[in-house]
Parts: C-alpha cells; sequence; structure tokens
C-alpha cells in the first residue's frame, strides 16, 4: 500500500463526505460510480439496496446537515484497507442529524481514478 493510492482514495472519500455535508449530488456523482448502490437493513428486517440516482434523489429533497447548522465533529475514518491495485474498502462514520452512521465503501480503480462502487451503512438515531 502506497501513500499515494491512500492519498487518492482520501480524497475521493473526502468528496462524498463533503457531498453528504453539503447536499451537493454533484460531488456524490463524481465519488460513486454509476451502477453503484447504497445498501442495508431496513427497520422491518428487509433489504434496502438503493441506486446512486435514486439516493441522489432523495439528498437534494431534503435539507443538508451545512444549511441545518450541524458541525462535522461525527466524521472519522475508521480504517483504510487496500487489497490489491484496483480494489479497496474504508470504514468511517458520518452524521445527519439525529442519525449517526457507519459506512464501509467498497471503492474500485477504474480508468485511473478511484470511485465508490458499493456502499453498506447502518444508521443509528442519536439521543438528544
Amino acid at each position: 500500500m502506497s501513500n499515494a493510492q491512500v492519498n487518492d482514495i482520501l480524497s475521493i472519500v473526502q468528496v462524498y463526505l463533503d457531498g453528504l455535508y453539503e447536499g451537493d449530488t454533484a460531488k456524490l456523482r463524481q465519488s460513486f460510480h454509476p451502477a453503484s448502490s447504497l445498501f442495508a437493513v431496513a427497520a422491518d428486517g428487509k433489504l434496502v439496496n438503493m441506486p446512486r440516482e435514486d439516493w441522489c434523489k432523495a439528498v437534494e429533497s431534503r435539507p443538508s446537515p451545512k444549511a441545518n447548522g450541524q458541525g462535522r465533529e461525527h466524521e472519522r475514518i475508521l480504517s483504510v484497507d487496500i487489497t490489491g491495485p484496483n480494489t479497496a474498502l474504508v470504514k468511517l462514520n458520518c452524521a445527519i442529524l439525529p442519525r449517526f452512521f457507519t459506512d464501509y465503501l467498497s471503492l474500485i480503480k477504474l480508468d485511473g481514478r478511484w470511485q465508490v462502487i458499493s456502499k453498506t451503512f447502518v444508521a443509528e438515531t442519536l439521543a438528544s
């Protein structure tokens, strides 16, 4: 694992975090591959499988954390695991209050740049 690889991966993860915080779907589209999806387990125990464009529409329909005056103190990169020249996994925390997220971002390197190909996440509601 080279420092350049780690820096490139962290750079695209920062674009994702900025897009999420700002509600900027152009940044989300830049960081997520067009074929990507988001996965979670819903409250009813069923699989949530949300394609990137459906997610972007949801982001566009809600106020951003930035617009709500939320800080970014919950953002943390917990781990970066590079498993080859073209695959990596990043675990991170972020929040859209009152929900606190743990994200697992699977990344691939295509055409010389890293992109998120899938996001698996869990959300918890923070006590006020």
